[in-house]
């Protein structure tokens, strides 16, 4: 078994979407390619109504899907197909827009206000760019939440884990989106494997992620190696790439830690981008541009 070395770790960055939603974004835009599959991941926890209220009017996607999953407060939807709800605290919405949506997100707080959230945006293959759109819409009642022997918890919103297989299915990258919660004190090793790109995202409590660069690949007995260089502390809003490996640990703090830990396949593909369109390449981006002026954007179900 191999410990996954840390590649990165960054702090999320404020910025503004939407219609004027205060939001940080963990990564996104530039070059992903360590990401791949995945393209871009926003924190929405905000406690401060008129930093979100405004919300996401009317926009369209192409070539990706979105996951949303609520922690607290609610998101209403609804799109160019007629489609129509919102989900709230525990809740789930994967989208693929695939060949086009034209949508809106609105978020409204719980009864203090608070609007806590993520939204995840992954990659579709060439193959798959001009497919159907589609929703999967999960309540929180249908996310497997399974507790391992030491108390670590881990909801399974997509892929297997632990036994478990995530309501969300028929995702291209065949991704596995957990959420992970470690009791105090705790070290936890978790299997990721080899074939995929991960990382994590911290959102309650801090910990040590273990680098297995250096001296700590082979740990000497008897020295804790959270307690030695260079495992690194990951707090509230840090963002952990992970290179190549097998499997992830993580020493959590006094307060715990509270983590989104997610994989994917990469696709290896090319990537031409644009605002909410991702294509292969730049004629493909400009003709996707091209038809939202024209009005030929959203394009007719298959008859049958």
């Amino acid at each position: 078994m191999s410990i996954r070395p840390i590649k990165r770790l960054v702090k999320a960055k404020p910025t503004l979407e939407g219609a004027g939603v205060h939001l940080r974004r963990a990564f996104g835009f530039g070059s992903t390619s360590d990401f791949d599959p995945f393209l871009l991941l926003d924190d929405f926890r905000n406690d401060i109504p008129q930093d979100y209220l405004a919300g996401f009017p009317w926009h369209p996607h192409r070539g990706i899907e979105t996951i949303t999953y609520v922690l607290a407060g609610t998101v209403e939807h609804g799109d160019s197909m007629g489609n129509r709800g919102a989900i709230a605290a525990g809740d789930v919405q994967w989208m693929t827009a695939g060949r086009g949506i034209v949508h809106q997100e609105m978020p409204k707080g719980d009864a203090v206000g608070r609007m806590h959230g993520f939204q995840l945006w992954a990659n579709l293959p060439a193959s798959l760019k001009m497919t159907a759109p589609r929703y999967q819409e999960v309540k929180a009642v249908e996310i497997p939440d399974v507790t391992d022997d030491d108390g670590t918890r881990a909801r399974v919103v997509c892929g297997s884990f632990w036994g478990k297989r995530g309501p969300v299915d028929g995702i291209a990258a065949d991704p596995i989106y957990l959420d992970v919660t470690v009791p105090p004190g705790h070290r936890k090793t978790l299997p990721v494997e080899t074939t995929r790109h991960a990382f994590a995202y911290v959102f309650a409590g801090a910990g040590k992620f273990c680098n297995a660069s250096g001296p700590l690949a082979v740990p000497t007995e008897g020295i804790g190696w959270a307690d030695t260089s260079p495992p690194t502390e990951a707090e509230n809003r840090s963002l952990i790439l992970f290179d190549s490996g097998d499997e992830v640990t993580v020493q959590a703090g006094d307060e715990g830690i509270r983590f989104l830990l997610v994989s994917g396949k990469p696709l290896k593909e090319p990537v031409a981008w644009y605002g909410p369109i991702v294509m292969n390449t730049q004629a493909e981006l400009q003709q996707a541009y091209l038809e939202l002026s024209e009005g030929t954007f959203l394009k007719p179900a298959a008859p049958g």
